[in-house]
């Protein structure tokens, strides 16, 4: 008898079957993005967040001194993997299964960000491409901002619930939606 293994998304049963159309300030659930975890090595700090910078298909995400995650929402693992192989002087983790990204993006996102992190949002202060791992409201996350008004919320498997579930009530004023991205 074969085993199969099925994939089952943390979200699903708080996304299926309550998709709608999308208002301005949506949320978006990532289906299968690829995350890896990326330590430099003592003294290869700088030549690594070069690389990560420089890598194709990937977004890094900054995480402490040291330490990235590499994402990818186009590339598949194998792919992500082969090139952060190529980067002297680093360590890579596959936490894809382990991680869940959500992209909030609209007019009112930093208003609903605003009632889950402790960390100023304008532009001038947390600007595009910046990124840091910090507290949404229990749990820790990585956020990044992706454009003016998108962001990105990386959380633990585990936790995804529970952040899910306080941005739909953070954003309901704003009449937030939520949807899986296709694929």
């Amino acid at each position: 008898m074969a085993l199969t293994l099925l994939h089952r998304h943390a979200l699903e049963d708080h996304i299926l079957g309550f998709e709608t159309s999308a208002n301005p300030n949506h949320l978006c659930v990532a289906r299968r993005p690829v995350i890896f975890s990326v330590l430099a090595h003592a003294g290869q700090e700088q030549a690594v967040g070069l690389a990560l910078e420089a890598a194709p298909d990937i977004a890094p995400r900054f995480c402490g001194p040291a330490e990235w995650l590499a994402v990818s929402l186009t590339a598949g693992s194998e792919t992500v993997a082969g090139h952060l192989s190529e980067i002297s002087g680093a360590s890579v983790v596959d936490q894809s299964d382990g991680k869940v990204l959500m992209a909030i993006s609209g007019p009112s996102v930093r208003k609903i960000l605003a009632k889950c992190v402790g960390v100023d949002l304008h532009p001038q202060a947390f600007a595009p491409g910046h990124s840091a791992n910090m507290l949404f409201g229990h749990v820790a996350v990585n956020l990044a901002r992706t454009g003016p008004d998108a962001f990105e919320i990386i959380t633990p498997r585990s936790f995804a619930g529970s952040v899910y579930e306080d941005l739909m009530e953070m954003g309901r004023e704003f009449a937030l939606t939520a949807s899986f991205s296709g694929g």
